[in-house]
């Protein structure tokens, strides 16, 4: 049974066949190729199971092609990879496992083929293809994980509180699995999932963040977050999230539910972008409400300065959740911090200033923070959706209008901070930066053109207010003699 293998991926199939044959073992695909191959998903890498000894079946197939792969290969786990063109296999012998309660580092021993799926997290996912001469192609099916894909069903093979227990990674998977397949989790599986979530905590912060990704990957992630929610397992793994859940009414003044606000704003991102980042920004961007909330008795519900606070948290869950803490994070807490400034835009008169302080802070983020804006728009009123997605796109006319006449994305003032120091014999200090940030709110405002002469002349006057005053000979300066 080989449903929608390519050429190449039979051809690999074929030598793993001879080579199991000239071991004399039996061997399986077993796994994720099986079910993706069944479903129509695309596969990059497959898993094969033999009963004997998985390295040396890795080496025997390596062998078979020229040039002769590289075989990755891991005593301590007994497992091996090879790579060929692209399509990775990982090659292990059929064990059993048993687990203590205190942990999930499993005793491996030996076992056959029915002790290997009986460990496997899910009925989809214990299907098997047979692959040496005596059964090759025959599928192996003991847990009617058919049936359960045509059913878009997922459940484990075992009873679930052992499965869960064994390993608590499986219910991070079975959340992941349900989002990306839109397959619903059987209900004793629900329930072993709910009753196990506090043993999420001995899995690390790697793996689980791993799953988040792949959730937040996903077509829908929505789906995801909201089983993460209910299962209680968010509560343990990503509590900032938790605390967005709710609406509270005062006085029949009620805000929205945050949390559920914050994954349609997802799902919307996701309609825009497959960026994971630009989907961080979108899941983290209104995280410093519940510390900004606040009743005013005459206004209602108010999360003021909720883009600060929201910007200041990013750094700390990057470092909980093991995610890059470098331009990823910065970029996601830019956009976090920046996400009501084009919101705001679109209900006053857009001024050219205003405009061009978005596109400078911005700098080459812009366009994601627009698509984050334009995802953030939620409200049930269609009509005031229709008025401020059409208010965006004057927002978006007017950015471009603006960026075309005054290439301000990204941009330093003409009059650099070595200039002034030149100018005026000054070492680094405040006065220096005194000077250079006027020049730049002078171009932003609009007070000067953005040129070089300008800038130069506004130094100047500046510095005056300053009681600074230019060493001689440095008056020279023009935007002739700078151009050249």
């Amino acid at each position: 049974m080989f449903i929608n293998c390519s050429e190449k991926e039979l051809f690999v199939f074929s030598q793993i066949s001879h080579s199991a044959d000239q071991m004399g073992v039996e061997a399986y695909i077993i796994g994720g190729f099986v079910r993706d191959k069944i479903l129509g998903r695309k596969t990059k890498d497959a898993d094969i199971v033999c009963i004997g000894d998985g390295i040396e079946l890795a080496h025997k197939v390596a062998a078979r092609f020229h040039p002769v792969p590289q075989v990755a290969y891991f005593k301590t786990y007994g497992t091996a990879q090879i790579r060929i063109d692209g399509f990775e296999i990982e090659f292990v012998g059929a064990r059993r496992e048993s687990y203590t309660l205190d942990s999930r580092n499993p005793q491996v021993q030996p076992g056959s083929l029915e002790e290997d799926q009986n460990r496997r997290d899910f009925t989809i996912n214990a299907l098997a293809i047979r692959l040496d001469k005596t059964g090759y192609g025959q599928l192996l099916d003991p847990f009617n994980g058919l049936k359960d894909l045509e059913q878009k069903i997922l459940r484990t093979p075992l009873d679930p509180y052992q499965t869960f227990s064994d390993d608590p990674l499986r219910m991070l998977r079975a959340i992941r699995f349900a989002t990306q397949l839109g397959f619903v989790i059987e209900e004793r599986t629900w329930t072993g999932i709910r009753e196990n979530a506090n043993r999420i905590k001995i899995i690390t912060q790697e793996r689980i963040t791993e799953e988040l990704n792949k959730i937040l990957l996903s077509g829908k992630p929505s789906i995801g977050f909201d089983l993460l929610f209910r299962s209680g397992l968010l509560h343990i793994i990503f509590p900032q999230m938790v605390d967005l859940a709710g609406a509270v009414d005062i006085d029949g003044m009620t805000h929205k539910d945050n949390f559920y606000h914050t994954l349609q704003v997802i799902d919307n991102v996701c309609a825009a972008s497959d960026d994971l980042w630009l989907r961080w920004a979108a899941l983290l961007h209104d995280i410093g409400k519940p510390a900004t909330k606040r009743f005013e008795p005459d206004h209602g519900w108010t999360f003021h300065g909720h883009e600060v606070v929201g910007g200041r948290m990013v750094p700390k869950i990057f470092a909980k959740l093991k995610l890059p803490q470098h331009d990823k994070m910065r970029f996601v807490r830019k956009l976090v911090e920046l996400h009501l400034r084009p919101i705001s835009l679109t209900k006053e008169n857009i001024t050219d200033s205003a405009i061009r302080r978005l596109l400078f802070d911005a700098g080459e983020d812009i366009d994601d923070l627009m698509k984050l804006c334009s995802a953030d728009i939620t409200s049930k009123n269609k009509i005031k959706v229709k008025r401020y997605l059409a208010n965006f796109e004057l927002v978006k006319s007017r950015l471009k209008e603006v960026e075309e006449k005054d290439k301000i994305r990204n941009w330093q003032p003409p009059v650099t901070g070595e200039l002034i120091m030149e100018v005026f014999a000054l070492n680094p200090g405040r006065e220096v930066g005194d000077i250079k940030n006027a020049i730049r709110e002078a171009i932003l405002d609009g007070v000067i053109e953005n040129n070089f002469q300008a800038a130069y002349d506004y130094m100047l006057k500046r510095a005056k207010e300053l009681n600074l005053h230019p060493v001689a000979g440095t008056l020279g300066h023009n935007s002739e003699e700078r151009d050249s």
